[in-house]
């Protein structure tokens, strides 16, 4: 053990690629986007360090050209949830001794391979798999994974600096344990980052996970494991299992040493998860922690102030980058009558003006959604609302999944504000709008409070600083992570810790030291140096 006190400087955000015309960052991205798309790749199973293959394939395919095959993975059953818990809490021991210090490194080890020679090929890996454009793809697989890393170190020094006062005599120190057991990671589709995250932040607060990544990600969630890998991680600290909620999620849940869950998905598999936890309280050895990200119907609310060209700009972005498959998404707007007839045609004919297509084209602004079951279930909603008298379809619509799942980007006018497209959750490039009279702004901000179960993101557009400040305390609840004239997206490490309540989680904020806090176990020792050695006190005395 070091006799220091060592220091982590504190980290900037990552910067940006712009991957501009005839840019080197360019060439290389395109690069390797012609190298993986040529390539057809079998994914392992890693369980302690070990490639497992188990014979039973899921397929990774193009969202935008969903004949093409980048791979297949083997998925994971119950008799290899059961060999990645074995893993685990042979590992946590010994992982969880090791100073501090040296777990941070191969974190901060794994920044610098991200930041550098893995860039590309983890962005060109989401990019296929996922069908982001580049700029989503940089900033979220390269910029924020490498925030994510850099940062939850420095926030980890933080919290062990973190010590109680001790009086004359005696000395109280707090040390911040790893959970006594291991943390099932469950981890989304939509963001690499928030893949690699999940299952990083425990680990480097001394825990070993058990890592299932979504079946339409497993492709660039391979990636940043075999990353973490050459970054230095051990054996058996992150164990990789894709397969199906019921053949790793049941099993897994239902391990005696389970010590925490960290998921981002929907609402209802999270729930579900919780359920089944509580029903088998009595079965483990403590209390799981359990630290979710699930949905969001998330608002824009703009007053008669608002900036108009600024407000359609949000909107777009907010609503129409990668493809509206993002929990912070804009997804229902409320806008006053005293400027919609301004912004609408900028509104509709900037959307109507999107490129849509592979993003391999790096001209396109809109790719693809997911897969099959996301574009049934978005086109849905879009049939729902081109059939009903109570809503119109102002701009976008059209569907198709001839070669890829493209759906265009699409804008829906209410005329009731509980039309189901405000209410319920889409995760797709839908925004429906509901205009209301001006002077109904008071109403019009309980509306919005009191429409969604969710609470993750939302904006307020205005000039008017009263309207702000209205906005502001009305909605204290709404959200989360609340912006003032930008868009509900774009939450950086660092800057704004994300997160939600109500139906959309935990709000544990990840990208902070509060998510971290929910990884450790703290004991607090105090130490007498010079302990009593009469057990009468003065108030048995007589006078």
């Amino acid at each position: 053990m070091a006799n220091a006190l060592f220091r982590l400087e504190p980290p900037v955000n990552e910067p940006v690629c712009a991957y501009a015309p005839g840019s080197p960052e360019k060439r290389r991205l395109k690069a390797a986007l012609a190298d993986l798309a040529t390539q057809r790749i079998e994914i392992p199973l890693i369980i302690g360090g070990r490639e497992v293959r188990t014979g039973n394939l899921g397929e990774c395919r193009m969202p935008h050209a969903h004949g093409h095959l980048l791979g297949a993975y083997h998925k994971a059953g119950p008799r290899e949830a059961a060999m990645a818990v074995e893993a685990a809490c042979e590992a946590r021991a010994e992982w969880a001794r090791m100073a501090w210090e040296d777990r941070a490194a191969i974190f901060m080890k794994a920044a610098e391979l991200l930041a550098g020679p893995y860039r590309d090929r983890v962005n060109a890996a989401t990019m296929l798999c996922q069908s982001k454009s580049a700029f989503q793809a940089e900033i979220d697989s390269a910029c924020e994974l490498v925030d994510f890393f850099r940062f939850n170190c420095y926030f980890a020094a933080q919290l062990y600096r973190d010590q109680p006062y001790s009086p004359a005599g005696v000395w109280n120190r707090l040390e911040y344990r790893g959970l006594e057991g291991f943390v099932f990671a469950v981890t989304p589709f939509n963001f690499t980052s928030i893949a690699g995250n999940l299952p990083a932040a425990p680990a480097l607060m001394g825990n070993a996970v058990v890592w299932k990544p979504a079946s339409s990600a497993v492709y660039s969630a391979y990636h940043v494991m075999r990353l973490l890998m050459e970054a230095g991680v051990p054996a058996g600290v992150i164990n990789f299992v894709p397969g199906s909620g019921a053949e790793v999620g049941d099993p897994v849940l239902a391990s005696e040493h389970l010590a925490g869950v960290h998921f981002t998905g929907s609402t209802t598999t999270f729930r579900r998860m919780w359920a089944a936890i509580g029903a088998a309280i009595d079965r483990y050895r403590g209390y799981p922690r359990i630290v979710g990200e699930t949905g969001g119907k998330d608002f824009v609310v703009a007053h008669e102030s608002a900036d108009v060209e600024a407000l359609a700009t949000a909107l777009v972005r907010g609503a129409f980058e990668y493809q509206g498959q993002k929990c912070s998404a804009a997804s229902r707007a409320y806008i006053p009558d005293t400027i919609w007839k301004e912004l609408r045609p900028a509104l509709v004919d900037t959307t109507a003006g999107l490129a849509m297509g592979p993003p391999e084209d790096f001209t396109n602004f809109v790719n693809a959604v997911i897969d099959k079951s996301a574009y049934a279930d978005i086109k849905g909603y879009i049939d729902r609302a081109r059939a009903s008298s109570d809503a119109r379809i102002l701009a976008g619509g059209e569907c198709d999944d001839s070669a890829g799942y493209f759906i265009r980007p699409t804008i829906i006018e209410a005329a009731r504000p509980d039309f189901v497209t405000m209410v319920e959750e889409i995760f797709g490039p839908v925004l429906t709008v509901y205009v209301y009279p001006a002077d109904r702004y008071a109403d019009t901000l309980r509306l919005c409070d009191a429409t969604s179960p969710y609470a993750l993101t939302g904006a307020i557009f205005a000039q008017d600083r009263r309207a702000i400040a209205q906005a502001t305390e009305a909605l204290v609840h709404a959200a989360g992570n609340f912006y003032i004239n930008d868009k509900p997206t774009g939450a950086v490490v660092g800057q704004q810790p994300f997160g939600g309540g109500r139906a959309s989680g935990t709000n544990d904020k990840a990208g902070s030291v509060l998510n971290l806090v929910r990884w450790v176990s703290p004991r607090t020792i105090k130490e007498t140096f010079a302990p009593p050695e009469d057990y009468r006190y003065p108030y048995m005395g007589e006078a």
